[in-house]
């Protein structure tokens, strides 16, 4: 079975004290910018355990490329969250090359230097 070249992206971020309802505006501000320009994309949800005032974003892209638009084109808009959150980690399922594995490093660095993780995959298909 041949593979498919989607990209899951999920990264993880402990929102700040008192910062919740700032960082619930600040996702539905990314989200709505990303559904008008980055129409490639398959997916984009963001989530919130409200007890322990963790941020969960999810994001499924047909292929390499189309994160790599997301980085250029959401980097402006990741600055927003730089007040509201520290980034835990990163983590990528599916290849991608060198110069995205950067961007992805300098987005954690940039929101609090989370770990950045690339896993390939071995077997699976999809739908």
């Amino acid at each position: 079975m041949a593979f498919l070249d989607e990209i899951y992206y999920v990264d993880r971020s402990d929102v700040l004290p008192d910062r919740l309802d700032d960082a619930k505006a600040a996702m539905r501000d990314l989200a709505a910018f990303v559904n008008v320009v980055e129409p490639q994309l398959l997916a984009y949800h963001f989530y919130v355990d409200e007890p322990t005032a963790t941020m969960t974003l999810v994001a499924v892209h047909p292929d390499a490329a189309s994160l790599e638009l997301h980085m250029e084109l959401g980097g402006p808009k990741f600055r927003a969250f730089v007040p509201l959150i520290r980034m835990r980690s990163i983590d990528v399922y599916g290849s991608v090359g060198p110069s995205l594995r950067d961007r992805l490093r300098a987005k954690a660095a940039l929101l609090g230097g989370a770990t950045v993780t690339v896993h390939s995959r071995v077997a699976g298909f999809t739908r």
